[in-house]
C-alpha cells in the first residue's frame, strides 16, 4: 500500500484560527505517526478575501506551534507550485476536459436574474435549485454573452443520483439527488471555485487522506462527483467536530466583532456619538458598519477595542501567542478538541501525540473551548518548565510587545523576573506585575482605590506615616535582598505592625498599585535611587 499523505490547505484571509490549527495538527500527527508525508499548500483563489500578508502569518503560526511539513509552501517539492493562484492554467485545462466531455456547460445569468430565481423558489416555499437549460449553451453562446457584458461561468453537470460519502468520524453520509444542483466550477473572472481547485490539487499532489472541519462534510458530494468525472482516485475522509464556546456558540473570529460592538455601544451611551467617532475619524464608514449595521468586521473591531480599552477573546493562534501562552500548551489543548487519547490522558507532548494519535478516537460530539482549562494547563506547564524554556518563551512574548519596557536583551534579568513571579499563569502576568518597574518614575499612575485603602487610612499608623518613617532608613540601607529583608522585618517588629501594613504602602508608592512581585524583589529590581524617587513622588500626594 502507498504511504499516507495528508495536507493542510488554508485560505490566507488573516492569522491562523485555532480550528485551522487543529486541522493542521491532526493531519501532521497522522502523517508522522504512520510514516507518511504532510503537505501544506495555500488556497488563494478567493480574490476578494485574499490577504497576501496572511500567507507569512500562517506559516509563522504553524512553525511557532512546532508543526513542520515535508512538502509545500516555502519547503518545495515535486508537485508545485503550492499556491493555487499560480496553478490557474492547470485548472483551466481540467475544466475544459469536462466541457469537451459534456460534463460541464456554460451559464451566464446575471446576479439579479439569479436573485429573482431564488425569490421565486422562496415564494413557492421550495429550496432553490439552479434550473439546467435545455439545450445547453454552446461555446459560441458563451462568447456572444461575454461580448454583451454578461458574466460567463462554467457549471458542473450533476448526474441524477444520490452520493454517499464514507467518513471515518461520521460514518455513511448520503446527499440525495433532489438536493443537489449544477454548481459553478469556474467563476466569471476565470478563477476556479473552491471545489475543482481543491480536488485537482489533492489528486495531482498525491493526497490520500483528507481531514478537515465538519463544515466541509456537506460539500464533499461535489468532490466525489468531480473526482469521478476526471477519473481521480477517491481519498479517505475524516471530518472533525465543530469547536464551540462554552455557551454553545461557534468559536469564530466574529466573536471579536460582537464583543467590540457591545463595548462600543456602552461607550456610546456613556460618552455620546461624537466621542465614539472621534476615536476613529479616518475610518468612520467601517466604524459605523460595525456598530450600527452589525457588520462583523474583525479588523475594525480589533482597532476599536484597543482604542477603548476592551479585551477581545483569543481566537487566532497569534492571539494566544500575544497573550503569553506556551505553544506546546496550546498544541496539547487543541489536540483534545475532538480527539480522546488512550487512557483519557490530558497532558501530552507532541512526540507522545504522534505515537498515540489515530482517527478512530475522533468523535462526532462538538468540542467545547474551555479557556479556564487552557489557562490551568498553561499555569501548570509554566511551573514545571525548565528555566531555559521559560526564558525562550518570555523573550518571544516580549518581541511581540515593543511597548514593554522590560529589557528583553538582559537574559540574567529575565531569569530573575521569571523566578520572582513563579506561579504566573501566562507571560502577560509578568508584564502586569513587573512592567511598571522598568518605566520612568513619573510615568505610572496611582490607583485611587489603592491610595485610599493602603495609604490614607489609619491616622498616625497610615501607609503614608509608614513611608515617612521608613524612607530615611531605606536611604541608609545597603541595597541587598538580605539587608532589605532585615530592615523591613525589624521595622515591623519595632512598631508591632504586620508585614502587609508595611509592604503594601511601599508597593503602592513604587508601582501605583497593590500588584508586584514580593516587596524585596520589587525593591531589588528598582534599585535604591528609583525606589526613593518614587516614594518621594508618592509622599507629595499626602498633602495633595
Amino acid at each position: 500500500m502507498a504511504k499516507i499523505k495528508t495536507r493542510f490547505a488554508p485560505s490566507p484571509t488573516g492569522y491562523l484560527h485555532v480550528g485551522g490549527a487543529r486541522t493542521a495538527l491532526f493531519n501532521y500527527l497522522l502523517a508522522r505517526g504512520l510514516g507518511g508525508t504532510f503537505l501544506v499548500r495555500i488556497e488563494d483563489t478567493d480574490v476578494e478575501r485574499h490577504q497576501e500578508q496572511a500567507v507569512s502569518k500562517i506559516v509563522e503560526d504553524l512553525r511557532w506551534l512546532g508543526i513542520e511539513w515535508d512538502e509545500g509552501i516555502e519547503v518545495g517539492g515535486p508537485n508545485g507550485p503550492y499556491r493555487q493562484s499560480q496553478r490557474l492554467d492547470i485548472y483551466a485545462g481540467y475544466v475544459q476536459k469536462l466541457l469537451d466531455a459534456g460534463k460541464a456547460y456554460y451559464a451566464f445569468e446575471t446576479p439579479q436574474e439569479l436573485d429573482a430565481m431564488r425569490r421565486t423558489a422562496e415564494a413557492r416555499k421550495q429550496n432553490f435549485r439552479y434550473g439546467r437549460p435545455d439545450p445547453l449553451p454552446t461555446a459560441a453562446d458563451a462568447r456572444r454573452a461575454q461580448a454583451a457584458g454578461r458574466p460567463v461561468v462554467v457549471r458542473f453537470l450533476c448526474p441524477n443520483r444520490d452520493v454517499t460519502v464514507h467518513d471515518d468520524a461520521f460514518g455513511e453520509v448520503t446527499m440525495p439527488a433532489a438536493e443537489m444542483d449544477d454548481f459553478i466550477i469556474r467563476k466569471a473572472d476565470g478563477y476556479p471555485t473552491y471545489h475543482p481547485a481543491n480536488v485537482i490539487d489533492d489528486a495531482l499532489m498525491g493526497v490520500t487522506y483528507i481531514m478537515r472541519g465538519q463544515e466541509f462534510l456537506g460539500q464533499t458530494w461535489r468532490h466525489v462527483l468531480l473526482r469521478e468525472a476526471w477519473g481521480f482516485l477517491e481519498p479517505g475522509y475524516c471530518h472533525l467536530p465543530l469547536i464551540l464556546n462554552t455557551d454553545g456558540s461557534k468559536l469564530g473570529k466574529r466573536d471579536k466583532a460582537k464583543i467590540a460592538r457591545r463595548a462600543a455601544k456602552e461607550y456610546l451611551k456613556q460618552h455620546g456619538r461624537d466621542a465614539l467617532e472621534a476615536i476613529m475619524p479616518g475610518d468612520l464608514a467601517n466604524l459605523r458598519a460595525l456598530v450600527d449595521d452589525g457588520i462583523d468586521d474583525v479588523a475594525t473591531a480589533e482597532v476599536l477595542a484597543e482604542k477603548i480599552g476592551t479585551a477581545l477573546p483569543e481566537v487566532d493562534v497569534h492571539d494566544f501567542r500575544v497573550a503569553g501562552y506556551l505553544p506546546e500548551v496550546l498544541v496539547n489543548f487543541i489536540a483534545l478538541l475532538g480527539w480522546g487519547p488512550p487512557g483519557d490522558r490530558e497532558r501530552l507532548t507532541l512526540e507522545e501525540m504522534i505515537l498515540l494519535f489515530s482517527t478512530d478516537r475522533i468523535g462526532k460530539t462538538n468540542a467545547r473551548f474551555d479557556r479556564d482549562k487552557l489557562l490551568a494547563f498553561n499555569t501548570d506547564a509554566s511551573a514545571a518548565a525548565p528555566a531555559d524554556r521559560l526564558l525562550k518563551g518570555f523573550k518571544d512574548y516580549l518581541s511581540l510587545h515593543p511597548e514593554s519596557l522590560i529589557p528583553a536583551s538582559d537574559e540574567a534579568l529575565l531569569h530573575r523576573l521569571l523566578k520572582a513571579t513563579k506561579g504566573f499563569r501566562t507571560f502577560a502576568d509578568i508584564q502586569a506585575k513587573c512592567g511598571v518597574l522598568f518605566g520612568p518614575d513619573e510615568a505610572f499612575n496611582y490607583d485611587d482605590k489603592a491610595v485610599d485603602k493602603v495609604l490614607k487610612k489609619g491616622g498616625e499608623s497610615s501607609g503614608f506615616a509608614v513611608l515617612v518613617q521608613l524612607r530615611p532608613m531605606l536611604q541608609s540601607c545597603d541595597w541587598t535582598a538580605e539587608a532589605l529583608e532585615k530592615l523591613i522585618s525589624d521595622f515591623c517588629q519595632s512598631r508591632s505592625l504586620g508585614m502587609g501594613k508595611v509592604a503594601q504602602p511601599i508597593r503602592v508608592a513604587v508601582t501605583g498599585s497593590t500588584i508586584s512581585p514580593s516587596i524585596y524583589d520589587t525593591l531589588a529590581f528598582l534599585g535604591k535611587a528609583k525606589t526613593l524617587a518614587r516614594i518621594d513622588r508618592c509622599l507629595k500626594r499626602q498633602t495633595a
